[in-house]
């Protein structure tokens, strides 16, 4: 049972597979800082000074607690409706999905070329070569 364990982690889909999680756990990494830092402050800029990760609308505040930020209406235990999360978690997942359907393009552009890609003819047989030899010296005659 251990070997068998063994066969199935070496196997080059297993190793590949692990590879493709650690990488995509950094890019997804790079994404968020990337939606989080450069593209959300630039596009609430552009729409007049929104903060998006202080964007919330409060849905319950029996005390009436007068809040100004999320964190603040987190800590009170206000129940929200975390509208600029949420649209920061779209345009992640819109960047992820795009880069991920480029790769699955490439990979599948470089699959067809291979299959295009004509095998060279088979070397005759030593039976296909003597039937030659048999044929060209009965072509002579």
């Amino acid at each position: 049972m251990l070997k068998e364990f063994k066969d199935f982690a070496i196997k080059g889909n297993m190793v590949d597979l692990a590879i493709g999680v650690i990488i995509g756990a950094a890019f997804g990494a790079i994404v968020s800082s990337l939606v989080d830092d450069v593209f959300m402050p630039v596009i609430g800029l552009i729409l007049g000074g929104i903060d998006f990760s202080n964007l919330f609308i409060v849905l319950s505040n029996p005390e009436g607690l007068a809040v100004s930020s999320l964190v603040q209406a987190q800590e009170a235990g206000i129940a929200t409706l975390n509208i600029g999360l949420f649209i920061n978690a779209v345009v992640k997942f819109t960047i992820i999905a795009f880069v991920l359907f480029i790769v699955v393009k490439g990979i599948n552009s470089m699959r067809k070329k291979e299959a295009e890609t004509p095998a060279a003819p088979p070397a005759p047989t030593t039976e296909e070569k003597l039937l030659t030899e048999i044929r060209d010296l009965l072509a002579k005659r």
